[in-house]
């Protein structure tokens, strides 16, 4: 069981030992509702007294009579409810056990030992989004820096991606996607649940229904009522929903409750946009398999697996560094197999950005191989025995092992196929959503810098005008200053090979760069380097660029921005409108409803041609200020499902609407 303290109760916290979701939901299920009231008081500033005992475990003194002392297992996970006990007369269930609870981290779900006859290496790349881990549980930390976050989920129940009037769809409990409907953002990394390729079982469904009702709840509330008594109903539904088989549900809750206490704690790692992506993915998932509809990755898996591949000869590309909110940092080295498929090497263990920065030229743990990642990434390997991830890692069991072969130059051998069609092309046969987009490379002319991107032109013929930007944007490593250097040298020609991102109008990041065979005003790298320079790793100079100034003639000149349809479309007034529920709750998006904001929003959207997207905002806004009441004044429908609904709608065909906007930028 591995544990995430990416969201922590106080400066002392990181003290408190990580809790299973299931043993503090028990914990806040048994207080009484007196107690409930009282326990996000308790909560706050409980855990900076948290001290740390000669045998491992943790006491926390309330008072003069009550002390609540944890003691977790080996795994250092809080497992059982007997591993946290209070002194006062009200154990266990007492305020005190609860909010001790409360405030340490969640530990992710314990995974079944892996099959492969050896342990494999930790790695960075698990598709996340966000201050949890992602859906699909796997052996790795949640990366921030090391991957990009999942690219949000499919369009959900009844929600299309076109911005005609008439492509708006009303959403309602049973509504349900075609079963051959892409999976959400940042599945199972295309492992298959147990259910896959059936129908689902009952208590799937059950399970499913009850996860969507505290979802719905949740969301409702908002981050400033989403306090411990909110969380601890998702943690029991997502519980529940793990016993079922349905571990992306599950995933998704968690990432919701850190999300929610990251954003309640006013956590500096916290981003509003990353909760709602959480709540959409979530409401997502829970509410296509409560209606019974599963789709390809739609219920996930607990690990992923790795399989035997045989024989492979791959050949190293470039070098990324991991770094992730957990504390975990290394290196990923990217490789080529000779057929053209994709693998990678990590190196990610504790660390933080120290081990990142140094993991570049560290041993590569495979088969045996006597070769470092600075070498691997410019050379290539001979693997007998192979296991390989659905995602293309390549582990290091037992039975595996290695030989260090000469590398290949960009452009030769099978890295050919790399850069012999436009950006454009590449990006359009990636996946719409569900995957971590795949390398491409392309040669381009820099036109000049613009903020923090470098805006370049691929020298294909009609090409669009695209960004370069930051890999990873931490300013220890030298992404941003390559990037700065580069854009310095207008004229300059050079081949990049990057990750696309797919949140953003035509930007690509990019990973290394070289020069571009045959021309004249390219980058000068030293021959060791193989033509291609880590912009994670190595460092720029000024004898790495032309010395003839003169020459380098810029074709256009750089306009002061891009131009950005995503950025210029009217559709950040219903991202506004989504966050604001998010952060106030099912009444901040009713009160967004009253004055002339909603008829401004739903103009605006229309002279775009974004009708579907004015529908569902107007949609949402009604149902959110839809509170029927009898002629006492009380509620007649309390439910928070047909509001969960419309933000549902909403959200899925704003994520699809940018997609689309995305898409074209590339165009």
């Amino acid at each position: 069981m591995s544990i995430d303290e990416s969201s922590t109760g106080g400066p002392g916290s990181v003290l408190l030992p990580a809790v299973a979701p299931e043993v503090l939901a028990e914990a806040v299920e048994s207080l009484s509702g007196r107690l409930r009231k009282k326990l996000d008081a308790a909560i706050e500033g409980c855990a900076a007294g948290a001290v740390r005992a000669a045998d491992g475990s943790v006491g926390v003194r309330f008072g003069e009579d009550a002390v609540v002392t944890l003691r977790p297992g080996p795994s250092g996970v809080v497992t059982e409810a007997d591993q946290a006990v209070c002194g006062c007369l009200l154990a266990p269930r007492c305020l005190h056990r609860a909010a001790v609870l409360g405030a340490s981290p969640i530990a992710d779900p314990e995974e079944p030992a892996p099959p492969a006859p050896g342990p494999e290496p930790v790695t960075g790349h698990a598709a996340t989004a966000g201050p949890g881990a992602a859906p699909g549980a796997t052996t790795a930390p949640a990366a921030t820096t090391g991957a990009r976050s999942a690219a949000g989920p499919a369009p959900g129940p009844g929600a299309t991606a076109e911005a005609g009037p008439g492509a708006g769809a009303t959403p309602g409990p049973g509504a349900t996607a075609a079963p051959g409907a892409a999976a959400g953002a940042s599945g199972a990394g295309g492992a298959e649940g147990a259910a896959e390729g059936g129908a689902l079982t009952a208590a799937q469904v059950r399970a499913a229904a009850a996860l969507w009702g505290a979802a719905a709840e949740a969301l409702a509330a908002g981050v400033t009522a989403g306090g411990a008594v909110v969380q601890a109903e998702l943690l029991r539904a997502a519980h529940t929903a793990r016993i079922a088989g349905l571990p992306r549900a599950e995933a998704a809750a968690l990432r919701v409750v850190r999300g929610l206490r990251a954003a309640r704690d006013r956590s500096a790692a916290q981003r509003l946009a990353e909760l709602t992506g959480a709540f959409r993915e979530l409401l997502y998932t829970a509410g296509l398999l409560a209606s019974g509809a599963p789709g390809p990755g739609l219920t996930g898996a607990v690990r992923r697996s790795y399989e035997a591949g045989g024989s492979l000869r791959v050949y190293g590309l470039c070098r990324e560094p991991v770094l992730s909110a957990t504390g975990y940092g290394g290196v990923a080295t990217h490789l080529l197999g000779v057929d053209g498929a994709h693998y990678s090497v990590s190196d990610v263990r504790p660390g933080g950005l120290s081990r990142a920065r140094g993991a570049g030229a560290a041993s590569v743990a495979l088969g045996g191989a006597v070769l470092d990642h600075a070498g691997l990434a410019r050379g290539g390997l001979r693997v007998v025995g192979a296991t390989v991830s659905p995602e293309g890692r390549l582990g290091a069991g037992r039975g595996v092992r290695a030989t260090a072969v000469g590398g290949v130059a960009w452009g030769e051998g099978p890295t050919a196929a790399l850069f012999s069609r436009p950006a454009a092309e590449a990006v359009a046969a990636m996946p719409a959503e569900g995957a971590e987009p795949g390398l491409l490379g392309c040669d381009v002319r820099v036109i000049g810098a613009s903020g923090d991107h470098v805006l370049v032109r691929e020298l294909t013929p009609g090409a669009p005008l695209l960004r370069l930007a930051p890999a990873h944007p931490h300013p220890e490593l030298p992404h941003a200053a390559n990037l700065r250097r580069i854009a310095g040298h207008p004229g300059l020609v050079l081949r990049v090979l990057g990750r696309p991102d797919l949140d953003r109008a035509a930007t690509l990041r990019p990973l290394a760069v070289g020069p571009v065979p045959g021309a004249e005003h390219s980058l000068r790298l030293p021959p060791d380097w193989l033509g291609r320079a880590d912009l994670g790793y190595d460092r720029l100079q000024g004898a790495h660029f032309p010395g003839d100034a003169e020459g380098l003639v810029p074709q256009e000149s750089a306009p002061a921005a891009g131009a950005d349809p995503l950025a210029d479309s009217p559709l950040w007034r219903v991202r506004r409108l989504l966050e604001a529920g998010v952060a106030g709750g099912r009444r901040a998006v009713a009160e967004a409803a009253r004055g002339a904001e909603p008829a401004a929003l739903a103009a605006a959207l229309r002279r775009a041609g974004f009708g579907s997207a004015a529908e569902l905002a107007a949609a949402l806004t009604a149902e959110a200020d839809r509170r029927p009441r009898d002629a006492f004044g009380r509620l007649t429908d309390a439910s928070a499902e047909p509001y969960a609904w419309a933000w549902l709608a909403a959200a899925a065909h704003l994520a699809a609407a940018e997609r689309s906007l995305v898409a074209a930028s590339w165009a």
